[in-house]
């Protein structure tokens, strides 16, 4: 709230030295309120994997989306929805490492209004606790609004959630979900191959017929990312998204850089699957002053 000071410097006086002790307290309370929102962005600043090349993303804000559909898309039925998720890892229902937790798909739902309640098992509020990145719905034509919402091992849900997106199917063609979802395998869905990119950009990860876990959790048939960047003269950089992160923000040096994405057993170490690499060209990184200038 801001004051109108008066203008005689006799009244200025005589009311500064009460008005000190309310200033301070002012300012020390104002630094107090601070000190979660600092700590938040701090944890979620640590909510990434450890890498001299990974950053936390642009907005410092852990959230879902959907990765392959479009708000207002047209689409038959059955059809795939794909998840994303941004500084936070999966691991299934049940299990309790770090902040990761599992995918919940809303359909024709809000947001709870009460964050602190489970969310309830029905044909619309559609669970995911194995550590899946995918579904197919067979829906009847109509409009529908679709949102994506994290939750920890007892499906309580976390401030982690999509934008609205709606979606209207045309019509169902009766086509088998096996035949939509097509066979197991992972995708390096972001970047494209030979794009041209600044640093810091995007990395984004799918599994198609796995389970993503962090491995802390130990949980068998769940598995998880690893990142391979190749630069001709260099030694490969290798991350492993142990932590069941499904996507990256990246800053390596200027160059070309070769891309390729495994799939890890979290039990026995072993690759399970591999993506088609894709390989870019990072352009120089901007100074951080125009950086924040920019913004």
């Amino acid at each position: 709230m801001h004051r109108t000071l008066p203008s005689s410097r006799g009244a200025l006086a005589a009311r500064t030295a009460p008005a000190l002790p309310l200033l301070a307290a002012g300012l020390l309370a104002g630094l107090i309120a601070a000190l979660p929102t600092r700590a938040s962005a701090s944890a979620e600043a640590d909510e990434v994997a450890r890498h001299a090349w990974v950053v936390p993303p642009p907005n410092l804000q852990p959230a879902a989306h959907f990765t392959n559909l479009r708000d207002g898309q047209q689409v038959d039925a059955p059809f795939v929805v794909r998840f994303g998720l941004s500084m936070r890892g999966l691991v299934p229902a049940g299990k309790t490492v770090g902040r990761a937790g599992h995918h919940h798909l809303l359909v024709n739902q809000p947001l709870p209004l009460d964050f602190k309640q489970p969310l309830p098992f029905t044909d619309k509020y559609i669970h995911f606790g194995k550590g899946q990145m995918e579904t197919v719905l067979d829906l009847p034509p109509g409009t529908y609004t679709l949102h994506l919402l994290l939750a920890d091992q007892g499906h309580i849900p976390y401030f982690v959630y999509s934008k609205p997106l709606q979606v209207t199917v045309r019509q169902r063609t009766g086509q088998p979900v096996a035949a939509v979802q097509g066979p197991a395998r992972i995708e390096l869905m972001e970047p494209a191959d030979g794009a041209a990119l600044r640093p810091p950009f995007r990395v984004l990860f799918h599994a198609s017929g796995h389970n993503i876990a962090h491995k802390g959790a130990r949980v068998a048939g769940t598995a998880h990312f690893r990142l391979t960047a190749e630069r001709r003269g260099a030694r490969p950089e290798v991350i492993d998204f142990e932590g069941g992160h499904t996507e990256a923000w990246l800053q390596p040096p200027a160059g070309e850089v070769k891309l390729r994405l495994e799939l890890v057993d979290n039990g026995s170490g072993q690759v399970l699957a591999t993506a088609a690499p894709v390989t870019v060209n990072v352009e120089a990184a901007r100074p951080a002053a125009l950086q924040s200038a920019s913004r």
